[in-house]
């Protein structure tokens, strides 16, 4: 079940614009990532549609989809050609029709908006989550550690709380 924030929901007079937006980012997402960039991008851009007020009445629906992919690509390292799928900020750009200037900017007003940062495993990949420190680092006690290696009884209250996003499987010595 997604959380609050990864959500499909748009408030009413925020509908065609965010139908727009993920039309847009849809289409890229199939042709050039796959359907799990897609569905990462339609949570990004109802949470913006969400917000008050939406930063998204301002600027066109292009310039939009094209800073949700460009912010979704960074958390997720997609321009790192050793990943797959991966993309170059160029073929964004060339798809879109927009500098790759223009869409960085977007990108990272929408990344300081949502308060995302790299590798922020709230918009992480689902498939990428076993690979991202972040998503496990909890603190007990002031000290940070990787919940994957602590106790059962410390990953189930972390799990419990929401800190981490599922139970690891048991490991051999417990």
């Amino acid at each position: 079940m997604p959380s609050p924030a990864k959500s499909e929901s748009a408030p009413a007079a925020m509908k065609e614009k965010y139908g727009d937006i993920v039309s847009m980012t849809n289409t890229f997402c199939i042709e050039q990532l796959n359907e799990e960039y897609a569905q990462m991008c339609r949570w990004m851009a109802a949470a913006l549609a969400r917000k008050r007020p939406s930063p998204l009445l301002g600027g066109k629906a292009a310039t939009w989809a094209s800073g949700i992919i460009h912010a979704v690509a960074t958390v997720n390292f997609a321009f790192d050609k050793t990943q797959t799928p991966h993309i170059k900020p160029d073929d964004i750009a060339t798809h879109f029709g927009l500098s790759k200037s223009t869409i960085g900017n977007k990108s990272k007003s929408i990344r300081d908006t949502m308060n995302i940062g790299v590798m922020d495993p709230d918009w992480t990949l689902p498939s990428l989550l076993d690979r991202n420190p972040m998503a496990w680092m909890i603190s007990i006690n002031g000290l940070y550690i990787d919940a994957r290696y602590a106790p059962r009884h410390i990953q189930e209250i972390a799990f419990q709380k929401g800190l981490i996003p599922y139970l690891p499987p048991p490991r051999g010595d417990e």
